[in-house]
């Protein structure tokens, strides 16, 4: 039976994804004048409506915005944003825009819902590292560094002989050998994982589609996060990434690249959770650090301020929700977009209106609520 309980798919553009060339004002005059050398062609550009457009690179999500599954979050970010990759992330991640955070905001939603970890694999990360916004103490995340059909510790030996393995490795992590909060997470997470592998590792044994993914990265691990839903082990909190949108220089193509690769790898994966009948409980957010600097330096964009996110699903109510910063040249904030929604708002939407959770303790405070979610 299929697993019902909201599931969120996290989607991160690591690295500063240009806001401006993703969510075009192509009938705003300001725009070809701020990009000579990355502006978008008006036959490259598939209108939205009468105010924004899409780079035809971007042109599976247009399928979703005309489904009214697709909502734009505009300006989004915080005041006195950082341009710095990693204070940016950190962020975002731990919504801690003044101190330096220690725990992720998924990471507390995990501990909310399953605060005696009955289940190891509640969240997935798919990817080699550990996302700060899943790091939270007595919370284990699965994180995969490839295709699940080949995860696992030590896949290749088998039997008593692997008990033994896993025994001894469980020890290196004892708390004998050192104690505090990095080597007590470490051993739990260490011992958790070990727990989780024979779980997770199931997943494709129990998925076959006739969808095609496309063979490009965040293709293969939306389908790994596929693969993970619909084998219904309990997994409500998928995280992966794609980068790098740090595109101060070859824009273009750049930007093309990465963002077709995006486009076609969640076309792919709602096409897939679709045929699976495992769409309906699934809500997939996109987001970047920061936006990029309004005038092009020739060549690319720097880094901004306020950015786009995206949030994609069945009960996505499709809209714009909020408006673009003005790019009059003195409206801008160290020629940035100025944020005129605090990302916050964003995930206190989510916690509340999909995860049924108050977003006060987990976001640390009170923030609007945009109503794109039914």
């Amino acid at each position: 039976m299929a697993n019902t309980d909201p599931c969120v798919v996290v989607l991160q553009l690591t690295g500063g994804n240009d806001y401006i060339n993703t969510t075009i004002p192509y009938n705003n005059p300001l725009y070809r004048d701020n990009r000579p050398a990355v502006g978008i062609p008006d036959n490259n550009i598939i209108h939205l409506d009468q105010t924004y457009g899409i780079p035809d690179y971007m042109a599976p999500m247009k399928k979703f915005w005309d489904d009214g599954k697709l909502a734009i979050l505009h300006g989004v970010g915080w005041k006195e944003s950082p341009r710095s990759h990693f204070r940016a992330m950190d962020i975002w991640h731990t919504c801690e825009p003044i101190k330096v955070g220690t725990e992720g905001w998924l990471g507390r939603v995990a501990r909310e819902f399953d605060p005696h970890k009955e289940n190891v694999v509640q969240v997935v990360s798919m990817g080699p590292s550990l996302p700060r916004a899943l790091v939270c103490p007595g919370v284990p995340v699965a994180c995969v560094a490839g295709p699940l059909e080949r995860y696992g510790f030590l896949p290749q030996v088998q039997g008593n002989e692997r008990t033994a393995v896993l025994d001894r490795f469980a020890k290196m992590y004892s708390p004998a050998l050192g104690s505090g909060p990095v080597m007590d997470y470490l051993s739990e997470t260490a011992i958790d994982s070990l727990k989780g592998e024979d779980i997770i590792k199931v997943a494709p044994l129990k998925y076959t589609s006739t969808v095609e993914y496309p063979n490009t990265p965040i293709a293969r691990k939306l389908k790994g996060i596929a693969q993970a839903h619909c084998a219904d082990i309990g997994s409500r909190i998928f995280y992966c990434d794609h980068s790098t949108f740090d595109t101060h220089a070859g824009q273009n193509p750049g930007h093309s690249l990465l963002w077709s690769a995006v486009s076609q790898g969640v076309e792919a994966f709602w096409a897939d959770l679709r045929e699976h009948n495992h769409a309906d409980n699934v809500v997939m957010l996109l987001f970047s650090e920061f936006g990029r600097r309004v005038h092009d330096n020739g060549s690319g964009t720097d880094h901004g301020a306020g950015g786009v996110a995206f949030v994609l699903g069945e009960k996505v109510k499709g809209g714009h929700y909020g408006e673009m910063p003005s790019m009059e040249a003195s409206k801008l904030v160290q020629g940035d977009l100025d944020p005129n929604m605090d990302f916050r708002s964003v995930y206190s939407t989510i916690l509340d209106k999909w995860l049924g959770l108050n977003p006060a303790p987990i976001v640390n405070g009170t923030f609007e609520k945009p109503a794109f979610l039914n």
